[in-house]
């Protein structure tokens, strides 16, 4: 397996401070707690590796190896998560065939913990997608997509929150203006809500009621964009309070390390995304100390 630092050296790596910010610190200040997000985005339904005569990804990718992966680095921490941030399906005949059924499947045999729903993902419309959610064994995160008058009202939940190793994480979904990327048909009287407003009120009520020590947004809007009218990733990093990780999707960004964006306060957030079609999986790894202060590394892993 090939793995690409997300940061300059190992010696280097970006603390994230309990209520604060990130800065760059030491590895010497790594807390005695340790929390892994593993994630993926846009896998567009690419069970099976690429074929060695590929042009581009020569036996590259596939759900067998990325399981493989997951439980070693379950094995060395079990104090880990994973996360999709959308695009699941549409790509290869698997979906034309099973509908989303394969997908969700495997996804729970790997033991996802939360996805986000990205436009691909209503190519069978909200009945095509309700019809896969029985093979889901993890959480359909989206906060800005409302559901209410369609069938999938009560089956997607806005956030989510996880207790690991005593730490509270907290975790929220947004999703791409699907008006112009899918036809009205597919996604019926879904309602599309201002990511941005929808963050602040999430972020919020995560940080201050649900008292998390950690917020990760997986979003669906794209990673950046020349026209500024867009959103993506980039913009809600600078947006937002008290996110600490964006998990994004949809542009098919392959980044060489995670980039760091200021926020409203004066802090620094991470924003990653790891390309498409399963080839990589992030890994970014939190480590707590005492007063909940944290120290952050992040590696991609190519499947």
């Amino acid at each position: 397996m090939k793995r690409r630092d997300f940061l300059i050296n190992t010696a280097a790596v970006t603390t994230l401070a309990g209520i604060g910010g990130i800065s760059l610190n030491s590895c010497s200040n790594f807390g005695s707690k340790q929390i892994t997000i593993l994630h993926t985005n846009d896998v567009h339904s690419h069970i099976d590796p690429f074929p060695n005569s590929h042009s581009q990804y020569p036996n590259l990718g596939g759900v067998a190896r990325r399981a493989a992966l997951v439980e070693q680095i379950r094995n060395e921490n079990p104090n880990t998560l994973l996360f999709d941030a959308g695009d699941i399906f549409q790509g290869t005949p698997y979906f034309n065939f099973y509908g989303g059924e394969l997908e969700f499947k495997l996804m729970s045999k790997l033991k996802y913990d939360a996805a986000t729903i990205g436009n691909h993902d209503f190519d069978n419309g909200v009945d095509g997608l309700l019809a896969q959610m029985p093979y889901a064994s993890f959480e359909m995160l989206s906060a800005n997509y409302d559901f209410s008058n369609t069938v999938l009202d009560g089956y997607v939940k806005p956030f989510k929150t996880y207790v690991v190793d005593e730490i509270k994480i907290g975790v929220y979904g947004l999703g791409i203006a699907l008006d112009g990327l899918v036809t009205k048909r597919l996604y019926k009287e879904t309602q599309y809500l201002n990511p941005f407003e929808i963050a602040l009120d999430i972020e919020r009520q995560l940080k201050e009621e649900e008292r998390c020590d950690l917020i990760i947004c997986l979003s669906h809007l794209g990673y950046d964009y020349e026209n500024p009218q867009r959103p993506s990733d980039t913009q809600l990093a600078q947006r937002t309070y008290h996110t600490n990780l964006i998990i994004g999707g949809h542009t098919h960004t392959f980044l060489e390390k995670p980039h760091v964006r200021t926020n409203q306060n004066g802090d620094s957030v991470l924003v990653n995304q790891v390309g498409c079609y399963g080839l990589n999986v992030g890994r970014i790894d939190f480590y707590f100390d005492a007063a909940k202060k944290t120290t952050t590394q992040g590696v991609s892993i190519s499947v």
